[in-house]
């Protein structure tokens, strides 16, 4: 279980990964001491799995979001380890989901442009074990896109 400092601490590392201890204590009315060993609690347990940067894929040259749904030739454990070892490989492919429904997957891919698309379909998504159907989603724009979980104070009670 957690409590409310926590749970501050949580949703204020999640809009800014890079707040000093200091601050971050400040801003949640602890001392630096006791929010560092919260924090460090926090940590162990999992709750927070690890520090990153997002970087804006448009300034990096990557244009393209691609929704792909892929299907597979069998629903076998074997198949599907195999082709799940070999997306973990590709840097395109940033998200990978096993998926319930019409398709297996679903993969997030990012690219430069449509010639871009083209490479890693031919090369990467042709190529990976037991594909039988790729069926590509264009994003058009982002309306809308979080990398913070939704949190609230009925998640104390867990």
């Amino acid at each position: 279980m957690f409590d409310r400092y926590d749970l501050n601490i949580l949703m204020r590392l999640q809009e800014q990964g890079r707040i000093t201890n200091q601050d971050l204590a400040a801003s949640i009315n602890l001392s630096p001491a006791a929010c560092l060993r919260r924090v460090k609690l926090l940590e162990s347990r999992g709750l927070i799995a690890r520090y990153s940067a997002i970087l804006d894929q448009k300034s990096l040259g990557l244009e393209m979001k691609v929704l792909v749904e892929i299907s597979l030739s069998s629903q076998h454990a074997t198949t599907f380890d195999s082709f799940e070892a070999q997306v973990k490989v590709h840097p395109e492919i940033l998200e990978c989901y096993l998926m319930s429904g019409g398709a297996d997957y679903l993969l997030k891919i990012a690219a430069r442009d449509t010639q871009d698309y083209e490479r890693i379909h031919r090369t990467i998504l042709s190529s990976l074990p037991g594909v039988t159907k790729i069926h590509s989603n264009f994003a058009i724009r982002t309306i809308c896109e979080r990398t913070a979980l939704p949190l609230d104070l009925a998640m104390m009670r867990r």
